[in-house]
């Protein structure tokens, strides 16, 4: 058998034995994961230790066993929502926002402005609270608890915006194709004004509390670091490559929902370290509270939260219960019958943690006849066993929580 084919263990008793033949060193094997805090998700690191340096690293993913891609071809579109908000799940209305307008642009909808910006505005909304949870987490993984404490809380005050919009909070199912299920309330815009006004204090204090402190720049700074040669060669995309020098955003790249409207700064790094990587996220916080300012000044007038689209957009229940017509396209998008043309697009808006993409096959019939979810951390997750080389087993904790890998992207 290749060697390259042999469980890692196997490969790692080869070396250990080898070594200790050579020169008398003892070597062990550690598995980080798949059950361990410190690995934020059911993902497993196999590693070849020397003492507490890393020699050797392999992971294994798999442990969620989904396969939200062949489910969502034996789904009506309009289902498939759901699937997107347990990829990255700390941050589903972008996920949510994606699809539809994956759809919208097979279909050749157009939104109305005022939608777009309210998407824009969730969209952001969406990115602070992802940003929030991977640098508090990074600091609790270098021993700093209490800036995790202080901030969380506003992770909560954005769920009740969520709740305002939509009913949900972690897996909003957010949205329809060519806007919003329902206009949103005036107290979804009293709780968003008053997350405006309270939230930038605490960040800022946040920010002190880190990006001078000594300790924190030790345990960061030079640590997990990543070129930008070799981060494209990966499929770096998102904050992390950004971090690594390479200025590519898709809201700049290939504007989407009316981003081209607003002005903002796409954060960029120098090393790709971990410290970089955690003040890009500080810097995109700054960038998506001036968007969601932005969108509301601009915000059109009127209560357009859905394109006129009735064949494909569920009508108000009232109307279904006395109009013929109302009820015919309920039934017929409930049960998925509305035909699509036969296409084959991709689309893909900046995540989280970087480029999400839908790449959709139809053959006019009520399901995808083919849909890839790209997902960011699926795709830089593969360089994490060379970033961790050499390093120390708690220098490996702090890279992983840095790169931000959500386990629900490595399994679809």
């Amino acid at each position: 058998m290749s060697e390259l084919l042999l469980p890692p263990e196997h490969r790692y008793a080869e070396i250990i034995k080898k070594r200790q033949n050579e020169d008398g060193s003892e070597l062990s094997i550690l598995n980080l994961g798949p059950t361990h805090p410190a690995t934020h998700g059911i993902f497993q690191n196999i590693l070849l230790m020397d003492g507490e340096r890393i020699l050797e690293a392999e992971p294994t993913i798999g442990y969620i066993h989904r396969a939200f891609e062949k489910i969502a071809e034996n789904r009506p579109f309009y289902q498939i929502t759901p699937l997107t908000d347990r990829m990255n799940y700390c941050s589903s209305p972008i996920n949510n926002m994606a699809w539809w307008m994956t759809l919208e642009k097979l279909l050749d909808i157009e939104v109305p402005k005022r939608a777009q910006y309210l998407r824009v505005i969730v969209m952001e909304l969406a990115r602070i609270t992802d940003h929030l949870i991977c640098n508090s987490i990074l600091g609790v993984d270098t021993g700093a608890y209490t800036g995790f404490l202080y901030v969380f809380q506003f992770r909560e005050k954005v769920y009740e915006i969520y709740e305002e919009i939509c009913g949900a909070r972690l897996t909003t199912n957010m949205g329809r194709i060519g806007g919003f299920e329902r206009d949103w309330s005036p107290e979804a815009f009293r709780k968003l004004d008053l997350f405006l006004e309270e939230f930038p204090i605490a960040w800022k204090e946040f920010e002190n509390l880190f990006e001078r402190n000594r300790i924190f720049i030790d345990r960061t700074a030079n640590v997990g670091p990543i070129s930008a040669e070799k981060a494209m060669a990966y499929g770096f995309t998102g904050p992390n490559l950004r971090a690594a020098g390479v200025d590519y955003d898709v809201r700049v790249a290939q504007p989407y929902s009316s981003y081209e409207d607003f002005d903002f700064i796409v954060p960029v790094g120098k090393s790709g370290d971990t410290y970089d990587r955690f003040c890009v996220r500080n810097a995109e916080v700054w960038e998506s509270l001036s968007i969601i300012k932005q969108a509301l000044a601009k915000m059109p007038a009127g209560n357009d939260f859905h394109a006129d689209v009735p064949a494909y957009y569920l009508p108000p229940k009232e109307d279904v219960y006395h109009d013929m017509e109302s009820l015919i396209y309920h039934f017929k998008i409930v049960m998925g019958e509305v035909p699509v043309p036969v296409d084959e697009i991709y689309h893909a808006v900046e995540g989280g943690n970087g480029e999400l993409g839908f790449y959709l096959v139809t053959d006019g019939s009520r399901t995808p006849y083919r849909l890839h979810f790209r997902r960011p951390c699926f795709i830089y997750y593969q360089a994490y066993p060379e970033m961790i080389k050499g390093a120390l087993l708690s220098d490996a904790i702090v890279i992983l929580s840095s790169l931000n890998v959500i386990a629900g992207e490595l399994d679809a």
